[in-house]
């Protein structure tokens, strides 16, 4: 522990250092999914990096030095197979509850946007050990479906989906059913072609 530091700032550091170490175990659950589709010609979907600022360059061995930016851009972005885009933000969260607000609101904004544009915009989410792949519509209808602005895992049943050492967002362990997409076959596949998400 720093000299400076007290016993709750160490804690939170502690916490908040697993938390991103499990938050890109996360994110590499969903490339070996992406890996996947793509070898199925499900999809080709890709993590968009993340914006780097240079600060300072060292012109004698050719190294520099930088900063990551705010990200607005969803984490992942990319084509299913028929043509339709898909874009999406992923968050996962070691505690039992995933705040709307983990979603900042330029993210928010880029995905309402893609979604206005026809693009399957969600967002994927990891609690615990259980993950989801929200729609768009879902997750910023939040506190009108859910009363409140965090969502559970008991919550999010309807959205579970499958996972094998990769969070295989377009496999639903089950139907979603018409309480929550338009059209009787809520298959991400069918996504392709039809409407996106809506609320009751």
């Amino acid at each position: 522990m720093r000299t400076s530091e007290t016993a709750a700032e160490a804690v939170r550091r502690y916490k908040n250092a697993i938390n991103n170490a499990q938050g890109h175990s996360f994110e590499g659950y969903i490339k070996a999914a992406c890996a996947l589709y793509a070898q199925q010609g499900r999809a080709e979907i890709d993590k968009t990096p993340e914006p780097f600022r240079v600060t300072a360059k060292d012109r004698k061995n050719g190294t520099f030095s930088g900063r990551f930016t705010a990200r607005a851009q969803p984490d992942f972005q990319g084509t299913l197979d028929g043509g339709r885009s898909i874009v999406f933000e992923a968050k996962y969260t070691t505690t039992d509850r995933m705040k709307r607000a983990a979603v900042t609101d330029e993210q928010m904004k880029c995905l309402q946007h893609h979604h206005e544009r026809g693009a399957l915009a969600a967002v994927c989410v990891g609690i615990q050990n259980n993950f989801f792949f929200v729609p768009w519509l879902i997750w910023d209808d939040m506190k009108n479906l859910f009363k409140r602005q965090y969502v559970t895992a008991g919550d999010l049943q309807d959205f579970r989906v499958k996972f094998n050492g990769s969070v295989l967002f377009l496999d639903y362990v089950g139907q979603i059913g018409g309480r929550w997409i338009s059209g009787a076959d809520c298959s991400p596949d069918r996504w392709r072609t039809k409407g996106g998400a809506k609320s009751e």
